[in-house]
């Protein structure tokens, strides 16, 4: 492995130390010495890395950001089958990956007031809500989906899914729902 390889590796070691713990006992309580100790390596040694808990806050929420944009609706399909095709492969994908639970936890934390702004902004500026609520349009003018406020309705959809993703975070031995449960209520 080279040197390069050996700090990307050691940079993700520290991003998923910081989600588990920022996840388990909030941001405010998890401390830059823990994420080193649980890492492990030395504080010191960690600022190499990230310059604060702020920073490394700031990066987990981009990432998060960043895995929003595979819900992108491309019109390929009816919309209920991509909402569900979308959660059964996110289900999936975090039971084999279950940072993904965290990070959807960490994600819905970082949206709250009394977050650092700077990570609230990058979370709050998540458009999923809006095009989600445009594929519900899509969906209600093919008669897919009952009538009603589109943007009320893909919140709903995606409370229930935040919901989910954070009793699973908790919860090793849940099993993921039928997707296309969540996807009915819009129906």
């Amino acid at each position: 492995m080279t040197r390069k390889e050996q700090k990307e590796e050691r940079k993700k070691a520290i991003l998923m130390t910081a989600l588990r713990l920022f996840v388990e006992r909030g941001y405010y309580d998890t401390k830059i010495t823990d994420i080193a100790a649980a890492v492990p390596m030395s504080t010191g040694l960690m600022f190499h890395y990230f310059e604060s808990k702020e920073e490394l806050l700031k990066e987990l929420v981009r990432m998060g950001a960043e895995g929003t944009k595979a819900a992108a609706y491309k019109g390929e399909v009816a919309p209920d089958v991509h909402l569900t095709e979308f959660l059964r492969q996110m289900f999936s994908y975090a039971k084999e990956q279950p940072w993904v639970f965290q990070m959807f936890v960490l994600m819905g934390q970082a949206r709250r007031a009394g977050m650092p702004e700077e990570a609230r902004e990058i979370a709050m500026q998540i458009g999923t809500v809006a095009s989600t609520a445009e594929l519900i349009k899509a969906g209600q003018k093919q008669k897919l989906f009952h009538e009603g406020d589109a943007v009320l309705m893909s919140r709903c959809f995606w409370a229930s899914v935040q919901g989910i993703m954070e009793e699973m975070a908790t919860d090793k031995k849940m099993k993921a729902p039928d997707p296309a449960w969540i996807v009915s209520m819009l129906k």
